[in-house]
């Protein structure tokens, strides 16, 4: 029963804060500009390294496995199509998210979270002034925005570390391995990880929102919040992906 509560809960956050992000700024609601180019500062542009890391590390890994199993065949120029599209498809915008899950779910449920405890949320409310549209909308908007942007780079640097690992280490000539990723990679494949990644980061930014507002028993829950945000993000986060991958599957 309190888990169905929870759902309800969380239900009617992500409404509040589509009529705040969607609908009010018609009506005359102006949307909190600088606070939404703040958090996109944040995810986005401070998160480059470490995703662009994380992706060549990828590319790297998913070369030398590709070439273990195709050597066997004679088949190394395939590398680069399975690289691309593995990457593209799924572990681009999986990494990418569980990345954002430790660095800024976390951040959010510990800021609100936060501000719940200190009673900043309250005092919001005290001044008739709304959390979600305060608070909310400019967070789980700058997520959506960025975490589709980091998941092209990731694509992108983990191809790079795909080419250079099959050209110096596997010996598979450059412009072939660009030719057959090229060839083998459709519309469809970069579509399907961005298609992931803007539901990756509904997830993210909604149960990071949520665990920090709805914060109990002082610093101590912040504490539980921050770390309940994260598992349930990451857990959630590979149910989708599974539900989508079989969905993108049938679909063809």
């Amino acid at each position: 029963m309190k888990n169905l509560l929870h759902i309800g809960r969380f239900i009617l956050l992500l409404r509040d804060a589509a009529v705040w992000g969607f609908v009010r700024p018609f009506r005359g609601y102006s949307l909190r500009r600088r606070e939404l180019f703040n958090q996109m500062m944040i995810i986005g542009v401070q998160s480059l390294p470490i995703v662009g890391l994380i992706g060549a590390i990828m590319g790297m890994i998913l070369a030398l496995q590709a070439a273990y199993q195709l050597q066997k065949f004679g088949a190394e120029m395939y590398i680069g199509s399975m690289v691309g599209i593995s990457l593209a498809r799924e572990l681009g915008p999986l990494m990418a998210s569980i990345m954002l899950c430790g660095r800024i779910g976390a951040r959010f449920a510990a800021e609100l979270g936060t501000m719940k405890v200190s009673e900043e949320i309250d005092a919001l409310e005290v001044m008739a002034l709304n959390p979600v549209r305060f608070l909310v909308v400019p967070r789980l908007m700058a997520i959506m925005i960025m975490l589709p942007c980091l998941t092209v780079l990731a694509d992108l640097i983990g191809f790079a570390g795909g080419m250079l690992t099959s050209v110096y280490i596997v010996g598979v000539d450059p412009e072939l391995y660009y030719q057959k990723t090229v060839y083998f990679m459709v519309l469809s494949d970069v579509s399907t990880g961005l298609i992931k990644s803007f539901f990756f980061a509904l997830i993210i930014g909604g149960i990071g929102c949520y665990k920090g507002i709805n914060v109990t028993e002082g610093a101590a829950g912040v504490g539980l919040a921050t770390t309940e945000a994260v598992v349930m993000s990451i857990f959630l986060i590979v149910c989708t992906d599974c539900i989508a991958t079989a969905f993108f599957y049938f679909l063809g």
